[in-house]
């Protein structure tokens, strides 16, 4: 455990992952074979000849020249290619020393790479070096620049020399250009074989190459010449001046530099200099900018006074900066064009405007996920991690990691704790968290990326509890985030994820609003179990604030669609919907929290009267969790009014720029609409399919008819029983319960539901509406918005009230307050109120219906059993329930009855859904009605509906 442990620290130290310290010692030599491992299926049918597949695995197999190597078995691929380099590093006894060489080793050594560079084996080298390429087109230059090759293509394309540079500067780390001064300070000692000269930024070799190998480099290029345009972005110092596409004409016989330097009113080649590759590291998109002359200093000189001078003679360019993460000054270039190892063509692609504005949104953390659905204007990172079976696009592990790539900063380190379980809980049900007993011994393991064995995992999974600590670090090794949540979890992959998930959200609400007070970014912090250093943290993102700010304002001048020039019905205005439009029949069949749904879409942007319209992003099937914020709330509050099959369009305001530019295959048409300073965006969308929460699923699978339906029926047979004449339903949701009502005959004059969702508000009012106006019974119907905590007094005395599975969607102690708030100061004559029954729970998770969609992970159950529903606060056992309503009656003068729906009471574990019915013993004192009248409205009506006003 120690050795792991040292080794660890030793390859951080070096930032060189296992795979590249094997690399390094035997390139080629080493052989990576990755091979799958079926795993058998644990809960296969005993006796079924079919083959029974479980999980699979991977193990991989390293080849070296003294040894085989053997991984354990891992879920992912390159977690076994990274165990087998650990273990070859540790078995062949490799020294890994970040100190191994002295700048002057390192100064000697630098000399005799730039020897072998410039020799006639390594430009006649196969596979091809990148660096061989550019030397190559240098050798077709015209007239004295022929041979000539830039410093800054030294610098940037051999890896080794770059090292090398960093042991004698370690600056060079967070300036690669200090590269240059170094490479002529070597060059000076090679008199005999290159030369560099005094003011430019070229090298070159002094002898001729021999005639063969000139000849092959012909023969190679043999042919007509060809043009080739490539699209590129400029990218202007200022940030006033946008950004514009421009056209690189290419010459197979002409050197790409050239072409580049023209673009940026440069004389030579030399005089470009190139920034580190945007994005994955082997990716050829790069920025190019011109050198100033004080980029020429001597390796012993102050390079910050040098620094200084530059800024003074030209501006840092904020933009090409924060894509690069490097200081790049004056104008630039952003392209995708280079050697590479692969061949000895040059590589290119376009880079389009659509493509400059991925890569800036791909710096944030809801950017990064964006991207990852290829839903720009309509995915959103959600709220809330639930369940890996439910969620779409990236990972928040793999989230977190992409943003601290984006902004070079340091790999996270996960530290998984696991704490050995000798007590599950002490009250099965009441509390989400795992209780765990103190231990002595705990299992700390640590990995960059949480990497664990297979069989290490599954077998202690089941008998102990995770947690994860996260840290991210800058380049230099400075803390900047760290967290370390108190939340337990059975899986260690959770763990990670929902740690990953805080990091990602805060870091989420920081880009979103840039100009977040700091007392707001703390306590926000606070409440994600997240600490920060602020100096390291504004340091590393300083120039984020002046880039997603100016984009966030590029649409304050554009004038949105007065509202009179769009039809108002069904606007939802507190969304920022306007002009909702529904069509198709309804089939009945409605989303709910939890609901994972399949919906097709168009989005638009349109201008003044629909004149011009242009299609910025489709999807004919796209799939989102609802509850979560998984998608634009605009497109979840129209979603949540519609059943399967039905259509809908709506507009609304246009969100930043730099995500419509990022949606738009043709940016010169939706610049041009934007410009008409007169437009919004169109949501064209159909809802495809639902599937229905676990917990609805659960059900269905046991109970005929479902047990939601079942409690409905229960609550309208004592509704019917009681004659009562008004009715108010805590919790009201969509408005099942208000809404099987208007199928009996009752006494019911008066019906009222309170909710804190006003997208539930708004479907249950669509619902009731299309009822009323065909009911006889009902005159008065009305829908609040409000907390059931909270104390109206347009709520007291009404006959009955009834509040079905709620409770379980609060904390406890707010479970209580509603019981003391309803029966203290509303008074119903009869209040019913139903909750799940825990103990039912290991009857419904084994009758659930596998998902072939479902994690391996999720489907393991584990000894004690899971909620229902991953948004309840708690569970209660009959006992708990009992407990609660018999206090809960006696303390305000009630009586209180138990019964329940599915399952049934003479047999263990009960009723699935557990139900009090409370009745009032007399009626409240004349003292207590006029306190309960005085008027306390904290309730917002959200729709009202009368039967005189509908009949006039």
């Amino acid at each position: 455990m120690e050795n792991e442990k040292s080794l660890a620290d030793a390859v951080k130290k070096t930032n060189l992952t296992p795979k590249a310290i094997i690399s390094q010692k035997y390139g080629n030599k080493a052989c990576y074979k990755v091979e799958e491992v079926q795993e058998s299926s644990e809960k296969g049918c005993p006796g079924l000849a079919i083959p029974q597949k479980g999980p699979c695995r991977y193990r991989c197999i390293l080849q070296l020249p003294e040894i085989t190597i053997e991984s354990g078995i891992f879920k992912r691929k390159k977690d076994a290619e990274k165990s087998a380099a650990e273990m070859a590093i540790e078995k062949l006894g490799i020294q890994i020393s970040t100190d191994s060489r002295t700048p002057q080793e390192a100064s000697d050594l630098l000399v005799e790479r730039l020897t072998y560079l410039f020799s006639n084996e390594f430009l006649s080298s196969d596979p091809p070096h990148p660096l061989s390429g550019h030397l190559r087109a240098a050798l077709g230059r015209e007239g004295d620049l022929c041979g000539l090759v830039p410093l800054s293509v030294m610098a940037v394309y051999d890896s080794r020399l770059n090292n090398l540079c960093k042991c004698i500067n370690p600056k060079v780390e967070s300036n690669p250009f200090l590269v240059i001064p170094l490479i002529m300070g070597a060059a000076s000692r090679l008199p005999e074989l290159v030369a560099t000269s005094e003011g430019q930024l070229s090298i070159w070799r002094k002898n001729l190459y021999p005639p063969e190998v000139i000849e092959s480099l012909v023969d190679q290029q043999s042919g007509a010449p060809q043009s080739n345009l490539v699209e590129a972005i400029h990218i202007p110092c200022s940030q006033e001046k946008a950004i514009e596409l421009v056209i690189l004409d290419i010459s197979s016989t002409g050197y790409y530099l050239d072409v580049i330097a023209k673009k940026l009113d440069l004389t030579d080649a030399a005089k470009v200099l190139i920034s580190r590759a945007i994005g994955k590291a082997s990716s050829e998109t790069r920025l190019y900018f011109a050198a100033h002359q004080s980029y020429l200093i001597e390796p012993s000189s102050d390079h910050t006074n040098a620094k200084e001078a530059l800024h003074s003679e030209v501006s840092l360019n904020a933009r090409a900066s924060y894509l690069s993460s490097q200081d790049i000054y004056g104008d630039a270039i952003l392209a995708s064009i280079g050697f590479t190892w692969r061949s000895k063509d040059l590589f290119y692609e376009d880079v389009s405007v659509q493509s400059y504005y991925r890569m800036l949104i791909n710096k944030i953390p809801s950017g990064i996920y964006k991207l990852s659905r290829e839903a720009v204007l309509t995915a959103e990172f959600p709220l809330a991690f639930t369940t890996r079976t439910n969620w779409r696009g990236s990972l928040p592990r793999d989230v977190l990691f992409t943003f601290c790539r984006q902004h070079r900063l340091s790999e996270p380190v996960f530290s998984s704790i696991s704490t050995p379980l000798k007590a599950v809980s002490e009250s099965p049900g009441s509390s989400k968290k795992l209780k765990v007993t103190d231990s002595s011994e705990e299992d700390t393991e640590r990995a960059s990326g949480g990497a664990i064995s297979t069989d290490a995992r599954e077998s202690v999974e089941s008998a102990v509890s995770y947690q994860c600590e996260i840290k991210i670090f800058s380049r230099s090794q400075d803390l900047i985030i760290e967290c370390s949540p108190k939340d337990s979890f059975k899986k260690q992959n959770d763990s990670i994820q929902n740690t990953s998930f805080k990091i990602i959200s805060w870091l989420n609400m920081y880009f979103k609003d840039l100009d977040l007070p700091s007392e707001k970014l703390n306590s926000t912090a606070n409440d994600l179990d997240v600490q920060f250093s602020h100096e390291n943290f504004l340091k590393e993102f300083v120039l984020s604030r002046s880039i997603h700010t100016v984009h966030h304002t590029e649409t304050e001048g554009v004038k949105f669609l007065e509202p009179n020039t769009m039809s108002m019905l069904n606007t939802m205005p507190e969304q920022g919907v306007q002009s909702l439009n529904i069509e198709g029949p309804d089939s009945g069949v409605f989303p709910s929290n939890g609901s994972l749904l399949c919906i097709s879409y168009s989005v638009f942007l349109v201008t003044e009267g629909e004149h011009m319209k242009e299609n910025l992003e489709s999807n004919p099937e796209f799939e989102f969790e609802i509850g979560v914020g998984a998608v634009i709330p605009h497109l979840e509050a129209a979603v949540t009014l519609m059943s399967i099959g039905q259509s809908a369009c709506f507009k609304m305001e246009l969100p930043p720029k730099e995500f419509i530019l990022a949606a738009a295959v043709n940016s010169a048409r939706t610049l041009s609409l934007l410009s008409s300073k007169s437009c919004c965006l169109e949501y064209s969308i159909r809802l495809l399919q639902v599937t229905e929460p676990l917990e609805d699923r659960m059900e269905q699978a046991l109970f005929s008819p479902p047990l939601s339906k079942q409690r409905v029926e229960y609550a309208v047979q004592h509704i019917k029983e009681s004659g009562a004449t008004t009715l108010v339903d805590f919790g009201c949701g969509s408005g099942s319960l208000l809404d099987s009502l208007l199928n009996y005959p009752t006494a019911l004059e008066k019906i009222v539901g309170v909710d804190i969702s006003q997208k539930s508000l708004g479907r249950a009012a669509k619902i009731l509406h299309s009822k009323l106006s065909n009911n006889i019974g009902i005159n008065s119907a009305i829908l609040y918005d409000g907390s059931i905590t909270d104390f109206d007094s347009r709520l007291c005395g009404f006959d009955i009230g009834t509040c079905l599975e709620v409770i379980e969607h609060m904390e406890e102690e707010q479970a209580c307050l509603f019981g003391d708030v309803v029966l203290s100061y509303f008074c119903p004559k009869v209040l019913i109120v139903s909750t799940p029954n825990y103990e039912y729970n290991v009857i419904l998770q084994k009758s659930s219906p596998p998902s072939q969609e479902e994690d391996p992970d999720e489907k393991t159950q584990s000894q004690s059993c899971k909620f229902r529903n991953h948004d309840h606060k708690f569970e209660w056992t009959r006992e708990q329930f009992n407990h609660w309503a018999t206090e809960l009656a006696a303390k305000h003068n009630y009586s209180v009855e138990f019964s329940g729906v599915g399952g049934s009471a003479d047999l263990e574990p009960g009723f699935a859904s557990q139900i009090a019915v409370f009745r009032r013993i007399c009626p409240p004192q004349g003292e207590d009605l006029s306190k309960n009248a005085d008027t306390e409205h904290h309730y917002q009506v959200i729709w009202e509906w009368s039967s005189s006003t509908s009949s006039s």
